[in-house]
């Protein structure tokens, strides 16, 4: 009888951690693909648009059960830190960096915007901004305003310029602007064609970018259900956050502080060549009771260096205050979850994170666990929804981040899997 026991354990346990309630797909392993991104289309919820560094995508009309790859091309060049956004009408946008020579710039010079008409079948040469020689322009992200506000479908975009000590006849400038990390934001109103001028957001610098967890980087753009502008980021400071309420034209002059970071937001986590624990941020668009709740999700070490976790903050006054980070991931392995990021379904009201997560294991395995909540971020529900564990290693860049999309239970989450060297990226079919 023991023996039969003991056999049933190590079958559900064999069951338990080898096999996941959704199908996988692999979307592609070609050009090492890293750090990704998904978006669906407003006006059909099966087409959607994905895309990995450095300048590869992917479309889907099948709601992501298969997908075509293509490459990205720009006059502009295209090198990384892709975004995909769509607008109301069903246009995408696909925000990347810069890497082109053709017109005099400089390499990370500027910000580009390609616009796909098509379901991200193809993609237009692109529009830029932010160009501001010799500054570098880094880690942009975007979100395009789908309220109905005076400024539906202006799509706002933001990213961290790192200062470039400058010289003149008597040496280096001793003006500490010129070598510090700053938020800068701009927008534009006519589906992408053209851009403000650059402004800077952010009340305290960072550090120069050759400390990256000292600057300021990571932000996120997010609208709220009036047409509000939120941004929000990591720094030494802790994340933080701005606001604007007339469309991005101007915007708080102080700072504020969503939460503290205890320790650095770049942290080590074995296995994986660098790790950041920047903020996504949602505002619940549907008629739930949570209404118009806006949600900060990050991760950090507060609870120590091998413990890395997933947090939630959440506001109900607009952003000016903020709550207590819940913690988001359910267990209490002291092991580490990482690379979140956070969703709120337009139509339930549900939140979504999809991390990295080791709970199961005492190595560097690692799954890909999909958390949500219904209750507007007071409690979450945990469960592991990639096929089988994976093992990476430190010496192959893996990205900065994860990604996911949702509306009306279709729910895609998107992540690169590393086994050992080999990279690929993935989704999950998750349909609540």
């Amino acid at each position: 009888m023991k023996a039969i026991i003991i056999l049933f354990i190590i079958i559900f346990n064999f069951h338990t951690f080898s096999q996941s309630l959704y199908q996988n797909i692999r979307i592609s392993d070609e050009n090492t693909p890293s750090e990704v991104t998904i978006s669906y289309n407003p006006i059909n919820h099966q087409n959607l648009v994905a895309a990995a560094n450095i300048e590869t995508y992917f479309y889907s009309f099948d709601g992501g059960r298969t997908w075509a790859v293509r490459k990205l091309e720009s006059t502009f060049g295209v090198w990384g830190d892709p975004c995909i956004v769509s607008d109301t009408r069903g246009n995408f946008y696909y925000f990347h960096l810069s890497n082109s020579y053709s017109d005099g710039g400089r390499w990370l010079d500027r910000i580009i915007c390609q616009k796909s008409d098509d379901g991200g079948i193809t993609f237009s040469d692109g529009s830029f901004m932010g160009a501001n020689a010799p500054h570098l322009q880094d880690k942009e992200w975007a979100a395009v305003d789908q309220s109905y506000s005076p400024f539906r479908n202006n799509i706002y975009t933001a990213w961290t310029q790192c200062g470039q000590k400058t010289y003149d006849e008597e040496g280096p400038s001793v003006n500490p602007l010129d070598s510090a990390s700053n938020i800068i934001f701009s927008f534009s109103s006519d589906g992408g064609d053209s851009w403000s001028e650059r402004k800077r957001v952010n009340e305290l610098s960072g550090a120069e970018c050759s400390d990256a967890g000292a600057t300021t980087l990571g932000v996120v753009p997010c609208v709220g259900l009036n047409g509000e502008v939120y941004l929000t980021w990591s720094s030494p400071y802790g994340i933080i956050l701005d606001r604007s309420t007339d469309g991005g034209l101007s915007w708080f002059d102080k700072d504020i502080k969503v939460s503290d970071l205890p320790g650095n937001f770049k942290f080590t986590v074995p296995g994986v060549y660098r790790c950041f624990g920047f903020p996504s941020m949602a505002c619940d668009m549907s008629n739930s009771i949570y209404r118009g709740k806006l949600y900060i999700s990050w991760c950090d070490q507060k609870n120590g260096y091998d413990n890395t976790d997933v947090w939630i903050a959440s506001s109900v006054n607009d952003g000016l205050t903020w709550s207590e980070p819940v913690k988001v991931n359910d267990d209490n392995s002291g092991r580490h979850q990482f690379f979140n990021w956070m969703t709120v379904d337009p139509e339930t009201g549900i939140i979504y994170v999809v991390f990295y997560d080791r709970r199961n294991y005492d190595d560097e395995r690692t799954d890909v666990y999909l958390a949500s909540s219904s209750d507007g971020g007071i409690t979450f529900m945990n469960e592991r929804i990639s096929e089988s564990p994976f093992f990476p290693i430190s010496e192959t860049f893996m990205g900065d981040y994860t990604n996911i999309t949702a509306v009306n239970g279709m729910v895609r989450p998107i992540w690169t899997r590393l086994d050992s060297n080999s990279l690929s990226i993935y989704t999950a079919i998750i349909d609540k």
